[in-house]
């Protein structure tokens, strides 16, 4: 009798508005997980990204912001602001997957000048063929930006965006979105390019010097030479370029802040 009368104490009943308010935070969440780097690897099991979105959502659901209930009459109605929510988790997190990409770019670049652009390896996070030196410098800068606590800051991004964009209050401005993909593009190629261009400068020297050499030495084959040159200076100037891997992370994570917070202010 005693623990029935405790049971009998604790409400667990709830009103639909709030069942259906916090599933429209749970597809939000879920979708910035689907996309967003980190937690989209293939890597994480399923069942680990639905329990996340799970615990975030219930967070948010519990110590966010006011609760705005969406008005709607039919289903289709309902099935509308389910996509405007679906659309906002999936651009936010767009815009950070996009910005991890620029070192992945710098790779090609840097395997087109060494020589190993044809020696592409399958990346089991995302299932894709890139290349050697893109996949290393994937790896070393996702580790380092792991470290450095790039998810807390993403997880808190997308908290702070139902304040900025409550549930249903999406107000899609193509203009601003159109900005902030064309600076992104601009900002991309220049990031990769600081990237690989110890790389690049090396090699464009050591082809000055083959080319010298040719004219001075024609009865040597400067183009088997160079080859076997190209891929020991490339490697080399590689390895001492390691140790610039936090400042390529410092790039792509100022990237990021700026690329999610512009997108942000497209949709408000």
């Amino acid at each position: 009798q005693k623990g029935a009368g405790v049971y009998s104490m604790v409400d667990l009943s709830f009103s639909m508005s709030e069942l259906e308010y916090f599933l429209l935070v749970l597809v939000r969440i879920a979708s910035f997980v689907f996309i967003a780097p980190f937690f989209s690897t293939k890597g994480v099991p399923n069942n680990v990204k639905i329990g996340l979105s799970v615990f975030v959502a219930y967070i948010i659901y519990y110590f966010g912001p006011e609760h705005t209930y969406p008005e709607y009459h039919t289903l289709l109605g309902f099935c509308t602001i389910v996509l405007k929510e679906v659309s906002v988790g999936l651009l936010v997190g767009l815009g950070a997957q996009l910005c991890t990409s620029i070192v992945l770019f710098a790779g090609r670049i840097i395997d087109m000048e060494v020589g190993l652009s044809m020696a592409n390896v399958f990346d089991p996070t995302t299932n894709q063929q890139s290349s050697i030196t893109g996949a290393l410098l994937q790896y070393g800068v996702m580790l380092i930006l792991y470290m450095t606590g790039l998810h807390r800051y993403l997880l808190k991004a997308l908290m702070e965006t139902y304040i900025l964009i409550p549930v249903n209050g999406i107000n899609m401005n193509t203009d601003k979105l159109l900005s902030a993909l064309l600076t992104f593009l601009s900002d991309y190629i220049v990031i990769g390019f600081r990237i690989c261009l110890p790389v690049f400068a090396s090699i464009t020297l050591m082809n000055i010097v083959l080319g010298l050499l040719a004219k001075l030495a024609p009865q040597m084959n400067m183009f088997s030479v160079g080859i076997q040159l190209k891929l020991l200076a490339g490697l080399s100037v590689i390895m001492i370029t390691v140790m610039l891997l936090p400042d390529i992370c410092n790039f792509i994570f100022t990237q990021i802040r700026v690329l999610i917070v512009s997108v942000v202010e497209g949709m408000m």
